[in-house]
């Protein structure tokens, strides 16, 4: 029996912290809205705990209740966000820069939040015509390189509910449209290890990615730029790098969240 007010849990932290972030994380694979009978099934907590925790939440803007009474994520977790981002950004660049120096194209790390793909970091390549994404932009996840790359680490079941959740509007008429095509895009990831974007977001752009393995949340690292050139660079020396840098940049990740 503890004599403290929180109870350790077995991985040394404070339990009642570990099942808060473990609800707000359901409430973010959910789309950022569900029911307390939803969070009590995924996570296995009893009802009066969650809504213990909810309760705090709410008062304190992380959480708010609809009037539906389901529960969304909370305003405040906004500049949360924004923060770990810029944070992300920064750790990402340096292994970017080599990204960029070593195949002359403009290379990006991305997240995946909700449905859409969030940029977070880009080193621009030093071509006239070059690609450019602003960082802090949003695109729908099935249409990108990057989105494929994360979906890729995802289990079927997930991807499934993710997909469900908007519309795959084409971007250009080589976007994958359909939940079971995007399934079948999906397997071929797994098995070469690295995803493709081929004109599907922007007519005549080229894109490769990889996931960042383990990240804290799906992230992948990409170059793009235009086809023509895109299609000279070989994929069997480029992969390789940036499955090594995406490596090291999961380990600088591990070792700053174990910090």
């Amino acid at each position: 029996m503890t004599t403290g007010p929180q109870r350790a849990s077995q991985g040394g932290g404070v339990q009642s912290v570990e099942r808060t972030f473990e609800l707000l994380e359901l409430m973010a694979d959910a789309g950022g809205e569900v029911a307390l009978s939803e969070l009590a099934e995924k996570s296995g907590l009893p009802l009066p705990t969650i809504h213990r925790i909810i309760r705090t939440l709410v008062s304190n803007g992380y959480a708010r209740q609809q009037p539906s009474r389901r529960y969304a994520l909370g305003p405040r977790l906004i500049r949360l966000g924004e923060t770990a981002s810029r944070a992300l950004g920064s750790w990402a660049r340096p292994y970017l820069a080599e990204l960029t120096e070593a195949t002359g194209e403009t290379s990006n790390m991305a997240v995946l939040d909700g449905e859409q793909i969030v940029y977070v970091a880009q080193v621009p390549s030093q071509h006239s015509m070059r690609m450019f994404t602003e960082v802090g932009r949003r695109v729908d996840a099935h249409a990108t390189a990057v989105g494929k790359a994360v979906m890729a680490t995802m289990p079927t079941d997930t991807v499934t509910q993710l997909l469900s959740r908007t519309t795959m509007h084409p971007q250009t008429e080589r976007t994958i449209i359909t939940v079971e095509s995007m399934q079948e895009e999906l397997t071929r990831v797994r098995q070469q290890g690295y995803a493709i974007d081929d004109g599907e977001q922007e007519v005549g752009v080229r894109c490769y990615a990889v996931a960042v393995p383990g990240a804290p949340a799906g992230a992948a690292i990409s170059i793009s730029g235009p086809e023509g050139r895109m299609t000279r660079i070989s994929t069997d020396e480029v992969i390789p790098l940036m499955q090594r840098l995406a490596k090291d940049l999961a380990a600088e990740l591990s070792v700053s969240n174990s910090a």
